[in-house]
């Protein structure tokens, strides 16, 4: 009997009709990955789920209640399932650092209103209405905007006034209160009652963020193909980097990359972009926006998790509910390009306030003998060759799952299982059509010339393969000269 057969023995002597059926060539086509995204970020006790315990989110009121309303995590979930409902979703919440401090800021009030009106303070790009009323003391305008603040539990403060002074302390200890945002009048037409005048102390102070190793320890083996992860403290995300690293390796082959975000001048971005090297890592540079760097990095995350195809460009995807820095504080051209040779990705503000993704790179910049290396430069090649190496992985699994192995021109039966390097040869050369027509690969010719396939010398048992595809790259310049006649 030269067919292989799965489930039927070869010693059947009772009659009988017999059919089992093998599936190594049912699946045609190119395989699709179920994403995942893990959140991480502090939560407060107020929460249902404890420290430490991964939890899957199907929504931005339920991270409320398992994370605490006006927690980071549960603000960053909200965004993020705002921006993406279709992603499967997880998070890990994280205890404040007992040695952290909680940042705080002041806004002073001094004079008397000459005229009646509505007083907009936005607290971490949220907007906070008091109505203030001509000729009301200092001290009662603090003392109604603390309680506008409170009553607000959203919000990521908690407000006390005195002597016509508003006292904000964030409600999470670490570096992540330092960068909410404070400020009137964000959006156009918006004024301060005349005769009052408002003084705003930003927030500082903050120190210590968790450690995240906590979550790394809780999450496992699983796999997520997005991080999310609010920190940009070097101590953190050398973990997430060297996390990625380990996963991304061919040993382990459970791909991730991160998101982060960071607020502040030029160049403390610039000075934060160029001590990270890492192809696993992308840092969103929020610059002076009022929404929460965390809050960027969560949306970023998701829109990016959102796009079905991975080698298309990113850029002009809209972040939905980030709000752009105000018309003076954006970033011109020349910043943003200096930005992106930091490591740091940028993004475009249309005439509107909607903010878009400009290029969305890694901070991978040199390899390991500090030259100038663009191989890993944006995601969408990161994502691109972890799909490929998924999808090859995916065809040799369906089509050899039981084969036995034999060199070329070995002369047996057919419908035997064996399979020789000439077979899995074709099968990758089929693989590479699959991916030419997805648009994900170019250049059949030399993927032809390059690809070798051959049985190992020393262990008869295995293939080992090169496999060079050409991975499509993205249309971001166009470049021309008019030279016009008169």
């Amino acid at each position: 009997m030269s067919i292989s057969f799965n489930q039927i023995p070869i010693n059947v002597r009772t009659p009988g009709q017999y059919i089992e059926f093998d599936n190594t060539r049912a699946v045609q086509g190119l395989p699709a990955i179920w994403h995942r995204i893990l959140v991480l970020g502090q939560r407060l006790n107020t929460g249902s789920v404890a420290a430490g315990v991964p939890v899957q989110i199907l929504s931005g009121v339920q991270a409320e209640g398992y994370f605490g309303r006006g927690s980071m995590l549960a603000a960053m979930l909200a965004a993020l399932k705002a921006a993406n409902t279709y992603t499967e979703c997880w998070a890990v919440g994280l205890d404040d650092n007992g040695a952290g401090a909680s940042a705080t800021g002041t806004i002073a009030f001094s004079n008397s209103p000459t005229e009646s009106g509505t007083l907009n303070l936005y607290v971490g790009g949220q907007l906070v209405q008091y109505g203030v009323a001509s000729g009301a003391s200092a001290t009662a305008i603090a003392a109604g905007v603390a309680a506008a603040i409170n009553a607000d539990t959203s919000l990521p403060v908690t407000a006390s006034a005195a002597a016509g002074n508003v006292t904000l302390t964030a409600r999470h200890k670490g570096e992540a209160g330092n960068s909410i945002d404070v400020r009137l009048n964000y959006q156009v037409g918006q004024a301060t009652p005349k005769g009052l005048t408002v003084v705003i102390t930003p927030m500082a102070g903050g120190t210590a963020n968790p450690d995240i190793q906590t979550a790394i320890t809780a999450i496992g083996d699983e796999q997520y193909h997005t991080v999310v992860v609010p920190y940009t403290d070097a101590t953190n995300l050398g973990k997430v980097e060297s996390l990625l690293s380990t996963r991304f390796g061919p040993m382990v082959q459970k791909e991730g990359h991160a998101f982060t975000a960071a607020a502040g001048s030029h160049a403390t971005l610039v000075t934060l972009g160029n001590g990270r090297n890492s192809p696993h890592l992308t840092i969103m540079g929020a610059g002076k926006s009022p929404t929460p760097p965390y809050v960027w990095a969560a949306v970023a995350g998701a829109v990016d998790a959102f796009e079905p195809d991975p080698a298309r460009p990113r850029q002009t995807l809209e972040l939905p509910g980030v709000l752009a820095p105000a018309m003076p504080d954006r970033w011109t051209r020349d910043e943003r390009n200096l930005l992106l040779y930091a490591g740091i990705a940028t993004t475009l503000e249309t005439v509107d306030g909607r903010v878009l993704f400009e290029r969305v790179i890694t901070t991978y910049k040199t390899n390991a003998f500090g030259v100038p290396d663009i191989s890993y430069l944006d995601v969408e090649t990161m994502r691109t060759i972890a799909y490929l190496r998924f999808s090859v992985r995916s065809r040799i699994a369906l089509k050899f799952p039981r084969f036995k192995l034999a060199d070329d021109g070995t002369q047996f039966g057919a419908g035997q299982a064996i399979v020789t390097p000439r077979t899995i040869r074709a099968e990758l050369l089929a693989l590479f059509i699959d991916w030419e027509e997805a648009g994900l690969v170019e250049g059949r010719e030399q993927f032809k010339r390059d690809l070798i396939v051959e049985r190992n010398k020393s262990d008869p048992n295995r293939v080992d393969a090169i496999i060079p595809p050409d991975v499509v790259n993205q249309f971001r310049v166009f470049a021309g000269q008019v030279q016009f006649r008169l």
